[in-house]
């Protein structure tokens, strides 16, 4: 049976914080939504906030996962994250953009990727 991309998108999202756990990031928010958008996942790499995009595919079809990480969709996280920052008691801390590849190979098999400060955005556009 084939699973929905919403379901592909959850799971994803749940390996990609197994994943981050394990390398000692603490998790600040998964799914977190406003009314213009969504940030998958909110960590802290040891002092670091990191915006976590992830992209879950069900295979390699149309491109992987990469290619749905452009301009558009990291400026569509770039205004979550400026929000966000905006709401906190640490509106200056230090940040990054972070990227999680996930694409299944068979039933059970999966390949994630990781790229730790996948895309640039300067201070400034990080004011809300």
């Amino acid at each position: 049976m084939r699973r929905s991309t919403r379901e592909i998108g959850q799971a994803g999202e749940s390996e990609a914080e197994r994943y981050l756990r394990g390398k000692g990031f603490r998790i600040l928010e998964r799914n977190l939504r406003s009314r213009t958008g969504e940030l998958d996942l909110v960590a802290d790499d040891r002092g670091v906030l990191v915006f976590v995009e992830v992209k879950a595919r069900g295979s390699g079809a149309f491109g992987g996962a990469i290619h749905a990480v452009d301009g558009r969709k990291q400026m569509r996280v770039v205004r979550q994250a400026a929000r966000y920052l905006s709401s906190c008691r640490e509106p200056n801390r230090p940040c990054r953009f972070d990227v999680i590849l996930i694409e299944s190979t068979g039933s059970t098999a999966v390949v994630l990727e990781h790229i730790p400060d996948a895309f640039q955005v300067p201070a400034d556009d990080l004011r809300w």
